[in-house]
């Protein structure tokens, strides 16, 4: 039988596998076919896994044998900086190289023991540091929807394998909107979970104080599935929440009323006349559904942007001091030691990585530290402190997730600026820690080709499972 895999869900794949109507083996080789039709052209998949069919026989076994989950047999996507023990990880960068990962992600983990099929390593920008997806050294991710436009970045690949229907739901990681952008870009759902609601441990580390493993499915039940199957807390990671807290982040309970902010005095400028639009009529359409929508005031929220672009490069700086060519990955050799390392990081790292290590060097250096960095950690305070008197008064807080539709791949190269400005909604849930969710909005019609746009949604800390109460409502 031929299977819908647009429509398809975790819960009706499910529901098919119990059923016998397809089996996960039928379903594993349905979305290879995809991936072998649209792969070569939409570049989301760097590695698609050659035991695909042998891990999808063992979730049968399973499933038949009745100690399967709902997860059991969905083919899953991997984001190319997750380690997964036996397979290569490479964060699409050269430097990187035929990196194979001696251990497995507690991400990983946990979904395997659930029993999920790991259909391949997706595309990324380099060291997922980059908003297009064009800063990946095995080339850009197009977006499936206008394959002359970017997917987005950095979790680019992930986004579009999912809407190309090349993997049924995917793991990214969100470092300042790195899955929230690309899912509103290729109309999919993207999920940031509160910080430390979700191991780190295993996943190749940018902004440490910023990055969350994160959740892009085609609806945003399936985003929840997958995300309540990996949370949790974990010794390998002291920065997770202790155990006791992840009833409540897992809850399904909800109370009324539901009051949603929205910041007008953040979006005046600077934002694409039709992404305007087409937020006024989502705000029109959870008044509808009964929601109260306030006008709030997030006073330094104007600052966030350039908070954002001092820490997160002081930390990658600091991360990635660790590839040198000698303890991971290739190693292009010099004359002596010290010619080993700039050989291997001047050929390994692209540009848009070399360029924020020499910002993020720059910031920590020595008289400039508490200029910059010290300052910017006091201004991120400030901004944490501004959203939680925010979610005094209101449950969530409402923005556009891109100011801007997909834009054309080179579009944006040449001027890094306006490529961070992209940035300017999603940064602040990673800067103060909230769980924040990008779901489709709509489209607008871009040169003959439907672009999708989307809507974000913020909770406080700790509300993920509220969060997904809201977007659901929204998307019913």
């Amino acid at each position: 039988m031929k299977i819908d895999l647009a429509h398809l869900t975790i819960r009706t794949a499910h529901e098919a596998f119990v059923k016998g109507d397809f089996s996960a083996v039928q379903l594993a080789r349905a979305y290879l076919d995809q991936i072998a039709e649209k792969n070569t052209r939409i570049n989301a998949y760097l590695e698609v896994f050659g035991d695909v069919l042998e891990q999808a026989k063992v979730a049968d076994e399973r499933l038949k044998a009745g100690k399967g989950s709902l997860l059991t047999g969905i083919p899953i996507a991997v984001k190319d900086n997750i380690l997964i023990k036996g397979r290569k990880a490479g964060a699409a960068s050269k430097i990187l190289e035929g990196y194979v990962s001696p251990y497995d992600a507690t991400a990983i983990a946990r979904l395997k023991k659930e029993g999920v099929v790991f259909i391949g390593r997706v595309n990324m920008d380099e060291f997922a540091m980059g908003g297009s997806n064009e800063n990946s050294a095995y080339g850009p991710v197009r977006n499936p929807h206008d394959e002359s436009r970017v997917s987005g970045g950095s979790s680019g690949g992930s986004a579009a394998a999912v809407a190309m229907f090349g993997a049924l739901a995917a793991l990214g990681s969100d470092t300042g909107g790195s899955v929230r952008q690309p899912a509103s870009f290729c109309g999919v759902v993207g999920f940031k979970p509160t910080y430390g609601a979700v191991s780190r441990y295993g996943l190749m580390a940018m902004g440490s104080s910023l990055d969350q493993i994160g959740t892009i499915a085609k609806n945003a039940d399936d985003a929840q599935i997958l995300f309540d199957a990996i949370a949790g807390h974990d010794e390998y990671d002291s920065t997770t929440l202790p155990e006791g807290v992840f009833a409540g982040v897992r809850s399904s309970l909800r109370s009324a009323p539901k009051r949603i902010g929205v910041p007008c005095h953040f979006m005046k400028q600077g934002i694409d006349p039709e992404v305007a639009a087409n937020f006024e009529q989502a705000i029109a359409r959870y008044e509808k559904l009964g929601y109260e929508i306030v006008d709030i005031e997030l006073p330094n929220i104007q600052y966030s942007l350039a908070v954002y672009y001092v820490i997160m490069p002081a930390e990658a700086s600091s991360n990635l001091s660790r590839f040198d060519g000698v303890k991971y990955g290739a190693l292009k050799e010099g004359d002596d030691l010290l010619a080993d390392y700039l050989r291997t990081r001047t050929e390994g790292f692209g540009k848009e990585v070399r360029r924020r290590i020499m910002i993020g060097n720059y910031i920590l250096s020595s008289g400039y530290y508490d200029a910059y960095y010290a300052k910017a950690n006091l201004v991120r305070d400030l901004i944490r402190v501004d959203f939680d008197k925010a979610f005094q008064k209101v449950d969530f807080i409402l923005t556009p997730t891109s100011p801007i539709p997909a834009f054309k791949i080179g579009e944006k190269s040449a001027d890094p600026l306006q490529m961070y400005l992209a940035d300017i909604f999603t940064v602040t849930a990673n800067l103060v820690g909230v769980p924040a969710i990008s779901i489709p909005s709509g489209v607008v019609e871009k040169e003959g080709k439907k672009l999708p746009l989307g809507i974000q949604l913020m909770a406080p800390h700790k509300a993920d499972a509220t969060l997904f109460h809201c977007a659901k409502d929204f998307l019913a």
